[in-house]
C-alpha cells in the first residue's frame, strides 16, 4: 500500500503489541520529531544568573547602560546579579554602593523583583534580582484605557554584612 501511494512505511510504536506502523513520508516525520525535540529542550532552560559589575564612582550614563543590559537579561528570564565592586579606600563608603544598588533595584523595578537584600561581602556588595513572576504584577486600568503594570510593593533595601 505504501509503495502504491508513494510514501513510507513507518514503525511509529515499536514497544506496544502489536507494533504500530503509519504509511506516511518519512521525511516530513523525521522533520516534525526534531521539531518537536527543540521546543521541549528550549523549554528546559531554567533562569541562568547573569552578573552586573559596577564601581562606586560610576558615572550616570554608564550606570544607564548596565540597567538597560540587565532589563534585557530579565526579561529574557534570566537573574541578575548586580555587583558593586569596591578598591582601596573606596571600602569605607559602602553607602555609595548601597545608593547604587538602590537606583538598580528602582529603575528595575517593573520588570524584576528583589532576591534577599544587598549583601557586603569583602570588597564586594551584591544584589540578585529575579523575573517577577505573573502572581505579583497588578493590572490597573489608566486614563487612556490601557492597562500598566505596577509591583504591589517593593521591599525596602537593608544591608547585611557577612565576613
Amino acid at each position: 500500500m505504501a509503495v502504491e501511494k508513494g510514501l513510507d512505511l513507518v514503525e511509529v510504536a515499536p514497544t506496544a503489541a502489536p507494533p504500530v506502523c503509519r504509511i506516511l513520508d518519512y521525511g516530513k516525520y523525521r522533520y516534525e520529531q526534531t521539531k518537536k525535540e527543540k521546543k521541549v529542550r528550549s523549554g528546559q532552560r531554567s533562569g541562568l544568573l547573569k552578573e552586573i559589575r559596577v564601581r562606586p564612582q560610576v558615572k550616570d550614563h554608564d550606570l544607564d547602560i548596565k540597567i538597560n543590559r540587565a532589563k534585557k537579561f530579565v526579561i529574557d528570564g534570566d537573574k541578575v546579579k548586580v555587583l558593586v565592586v569596591f578598591r582601596g579606600r573606596q571600602m569605607v563608603h559602602p553607602e555609595l554602593g548601597i545608593r547604587l544598588l538602590t537606583k538598580v533595584a528602582n529603575d528595575l523595578k517593573g520588570v524584576a523583583q528583589l532576591d534577599g537584600q544587598p549583601i557586603h561581602e569583602g570588597r564586594i556588595m551584591s544584589l540578585i534580582l529575579s523575573p517577577i513572576s505573573a502572581k505579583q504584577v497588578v493590572v490597573k486600568d489608566s486614563k487612556d484605557g490601557k492597562d500598566s503594570k505596577e509591583i504591589k510593593e517593593a521591599k525596602e533595601i537593608k544591608v547585611k554584612e557577612t565576613v
